[in-house]
């Protein structure tokens, strides 16, 4: 794998000696166009950077799945979005950073494509940029439900309207498989480093497209059962991640500002207050799962974890397990999309009857490729696997599998929340403090009153209320 490039873009400018002044006035320190790959590459990392992050201004998804808690500063393990303007964070990242300079991106190679790329090459890089349009489109959808889609990132339109969050995930599927058929492997794609992802393989392009569509198909269980049989089996057939080589992931570096953001979040800031919740300590530990030395650090004896009570007041560190060591190293890989949730979503879809495919045996292998990727064994897979309590079992599928997922997602914290929103398992308490329970969305930042407000009202009625317990359409109770 690759390590990132960041790529340093200065534009010079010499002048003659004339009488022409007309460009006395152009700053030459900054440039005024900005190549499409340098915008492929950051909106890359903005992306990555931004589902990866823990700092509390920006993504709490860890909290939010129950994963970890706070023992100082508790607003965020209580659900508070608006505080530190966390929806808000989500909203402005998505937008600015990753899908403006995605769409500024393919005007760039629309309008002025570099004649030295082959037609071929050209249409992989755009549809590579579609790819990560569309993985960042449902991202936003996810956390928001209806959002500004059809006039939004339009600089002569500053009141977009809100579409629905139905529509566009259908669009989206209709946009995914537009680009699957698009890419052509061999052909190449965006070069010099600047994709940070697959380094411009084609191939692995369309892996990924795929495994994403069929993400998108799963979100359609119970909503549309035919379309997400037809998107599942077509994803399949077309191929997905076969292996942890496949998975969709940037390679942080050691030094700043390349590192992980976790590594800045825990580390460079000197915050110490987030521990392992009770919630996922206590599910591990009665299944002795062999995970625990991976995503936890004892501190009260070897082999005893002890997690945080989830939400609540007080400094408890000295008597719960913190994260492991693992999550403060600077070059640990950023993941959006990996094999280990392929092989779940595979084996819910031949659970659900979409597919024919082996629902126990694609189960077993995302929970041992879960441990073999975070340092267990064949055999530790084994004894685990055979545990009553962790083998597939039909009648009790959705139990099962939403239990082992949300395990094995663990690092993952927004895919995390969205199937168990989607699963409704594992039960997640109430926030200790607030009471209040696991958000179901996220509420809309509070500047769209200011900027949209009557499209924001007319989104807020559709959606039947601006509440963190108001449902997305995939969200059935």
């Amino acid at each position: 794998m690759k390590k990132i490039i960041f790529i340093l873009f200065m534009a010079a400018t010499v002048f003659a000696c004339s009488d022409d002044l007309s460009e006395v006035n152009v700053d030459t320190k900054n440039p005024t166009e900005v190549p499409a790959d340098v915008l492929f590459s950051n909106a890359t990392k903005n992306l990555f950077d931004q589902m990866v992050n823990t700092n509390v201004n920006t993504n709490i998804f860890r909290l939010v799945a129950q994963y970890w808690t706070e023992t100082t500063y508790t607003d965020e393990a209580n659900y508070d979005l608006i505080g530190r303007n966390i929806n808000g964070s989500q909203w402005i990242i998505l937008y600015r950073d990753v899908l403006k300079d995605l769409k500024e991106a393919d005007m760039i190679l629309t309008e002025n494509p570099d004649p030295t790329l082959t037609e071929a090459n050209l249409q992989n890089r755009k549809a590579m940029i579609e790819v990560l349009q569309v993985f960042t489109w449902h991202v936003l959808v996810d956390t928001f439900g209806d959002i500004p889609y059809t006039e939004a990132l339009n600089a002569d339109d500053s009141t977009p309207v809100y579409d629905d969050d139905a529509a566009i995930y259908a669009d989206l599927v209709v946009r995914l498989n537009a680009a699957i058929s698009q890419l052509e492997a061999g052909a190449g794609g965006f070069g010099g480093g600047a994709d940070y992802i697959y380094n411009g393989d084609a191939a692995q392009w369309s892996k990924f497209a795929n495994s994403l569509k069929l993400r998108l198909a799963l979100r359609y269980a119970n909503v549309d059962d035919a379309k997400a049989a037809t998107m599942a089996t077509e994803a399949i057939a077309a191929g997905v991640f076969e292996s942890h080589a496949d998975d969709a992931t940037i390679q942080y570096l050691a030094s700043a500002p390349n590192t992980n953001p976790l590594w800045e979040d825990l580390v460079q800031s000197g915050r110490a207050d987030f521990v392992a919740a009770h919630t996922i300590v206590d599910v591990m530990n009665e299944l002795d799962d062999p995970r625990r030395n991976d995503y936890f650090a004892q501190n009260l004896g070897e082999g005893v974890y002890e997690g945080g009570t989830y939400g609540a007041n007080g400094n408890t560190q000295g008597n719960s397990t913190i994260y492991s060591e693992i999550f403060e190293d600077p070059t640990l890989e950023g993941v959006i999309l990996d094999y280990t949730e392929v092989e779940f979503l595979i084996a819910e879809a031949a659970a659900r009857g979409y597919i024919t495919e082996d629902a126990e045996a694609h189960y077993n292998e995302a929970i041992t490729s879960s441990i073999l990727y975070w340092g267990g064994t064949e055999e530790e897979a084994n004894e685990y696997l055979a545990q009553p309590e962790v083998a597939w079992d039909e009648t009790v599928w959705v139990q099962r599998l939403g239990m082992q997922k949300w395990i094995a997602l663990y690092n993952r914290g927004f895919e995390a929340w969205s199937t168990w929103r989607k699963l409704d398992v594992p039960e997640l308490p109430n926030a200790a403090q607030s009471g209040l329970p696991v958000p179901l969305r996220f509420t809309y930042p509070t500047t769209e009153a200011t900027l949209n407000g009557e499209n924001l009202a007319a989104a807020i009625s559709a959606m039947g209320g601006d509440e963190q317990q108001t449902r997305i359409f995939w969200d059935q109770d």
